[in-house]
């Protein structure tokens, strides 16, 4: 399998493919990372940072999913102080072969891991656990039930990715440990079924960030 080159964005939530994600760009080493692909046109890598280094002192690369995704900037807004704002969309899986350390920011080369589509014998059980899995984040957030049914993709693949971007905007510390582990879900089915058993076992009461 052939592999590419690609500058790594580690954060402390997880980013799914189909996600859209807005992040703030402050550090030089990433105004860096941002220039560069500005100039090529070509995506960053997101892993999620699995230790933090107030639990770690092990140096970043050490520290970091060896499993990520893609994100393509769709919108930039730079400020007056060298800042800017950006909004990235999720795009292919993708797993770490190597990392090198020769930019002021981390590289990895690394091998595209798309999901594959469910085999045809376990389609409709496919479609059932999605449809669990709708069940049980309007069971978690009742309040945004009638938002949910409305709001929520058809389509399993996107709807695991939708329910991951709510499970890490209600506690990013508590779900992305679980979010991270479905990405890295070698079928379909297993990512719903990973993320139905991490859905709060009663109603959230701290809907804040979901809002």
């Amino acid at each position: 399998m052939s592999s590419l080159p690609l500058p790594l964005f580690p954060l402390p939530t997880v980013l799914f493919p189909g996600q859209v994600l807005p992040l703030y760009v402050f550090e030089e080493r990433y105004r860096a990372l941002l220039r560069r692909v500005q100039a090529s046109g070509e995506p960053f890598g997101v892993v999620w940072i699995e230790r933090s280094s107030r639990d770690s002192a092990a140096p970043l690369h050490e520290r970091v999913s060896p499993v990520g995704t893609l994100a393509h900037v769709v919108q930039t807004e730079q400020h007056e102080d060298g800042t800017s704002s950006i909004l990235v969309v999720g795009g292919e899986r993708f797993r770490i072969a190597g990392l090198s350390f020769g930019e002021p920011y981390l590289m990895a080369s690394a091998e595209l891991w798309p999901l594959p589509r469910p085999a045809q014998s376990a389609a409709e059980y496919t479609e059932q656990c999605a449809a669990a899995l709708l069940a049980g984040m309007q069971r978690s957030w009742p309040e945004r039930a009638a938002v949910l049914r409305q709001e929520a993709p058809a389509d399993p693949l996107l709807l695991a990715s939708y329910a991951a971007s709510l499970l890490c905007a209600l506690s990013a510390d508590r779900a992305a440990p679980a979010c991270n582990v479905a990405l890295a879900a070698p079928t379909l089915l297993e990512r719903l079924e990973l993320l139905l058993a991490a859905l709060p076992a009663t109603p959230a009461t701290d809907s804040a960030a979901l809002h």
